[in-house]
């Protein structure tokens, strides 16, 4: 048993300190589908620039969301990369885009936000002080799990689905983006 509790601790330790690792490293311009993502510029200045994120820029506008991800939150975004959305059921992006949809596809977009700077130290600490798992409130009102694998982290949505974090911490002057590989569900 003890064995087992100084393994985790070891673990914990680790991720930690990969995590941090990855936190200075990343306080530096961050390239993101091409582009340099400056800490000085919010999340939607920025992300308007990624090749990898058009899908999500597409629907943030058709949600009519620009503004309140322009505003000074702070804000945790886990956006989704143009793949992950391709990922989904053929159909299901062009139906989301309907304005007939912008109340589900607000609900989506809001599932992958969450209020605060929450960078990769601020996980990690929270998935240790949780015995190796966290339990995210995001903006939709819904729930993320954490959870560390290797010195990753992985997001578990309400349907079972689960995401990478692919890059992390995005700094932005209104928050922090992580990018992932996968797009997060809520029931």
């Amino acid at each position: 048993m003890a064995s087992v509790i100084t393994t985790r601790k070891l673990a914990s330790f680790s991720l930690a300190l990969a995590m941090s690792a990855v936190s200075v490293a990343a306080m530096a311009d961050v390239m993101v589908g091409g582009a340099p993502m400056l800490a000085s510029k919010d999340i939607i200045d920025n992300a308007v620039n990624s090749k990898d994120h058009t899908t999500l820029v597409a629907a943030v506008k058709a949600a009519g969301l620009v503004d309140t991800l322009k505003s000074p939150g702070p804000f945790t975004v886990f956006a989704p990369v143009n793949a992950a959305f391709a990922a989904l059921p053929a159909g299901t992006v062009d139906t989301l885009l309907k304005p007939e949809n912008k109340g589900m596809l607000t609900t989506v977009l809001t599932y992958h936000v969450v209020a605060g700077k929450w960078d990769a130290a601020a996980l990690s600490k929270m998935i240790m002080d949780g015995k190796g798992m966290a339990t995210i409130k995001t903006v939709s009102g819904g729930t993320l799990t954490a959870k560390a694998s290797g010195a990753k982290v992985m997001l578990t949505d309400e349907k079972g689905g689960t995401a990478t974090v692919t890059i992390a911490d995005v700094y932005q002057s209104n928050g922090v983006i992580h990018v992932i590989d996968k797009v997060l569900l809520p029931k």
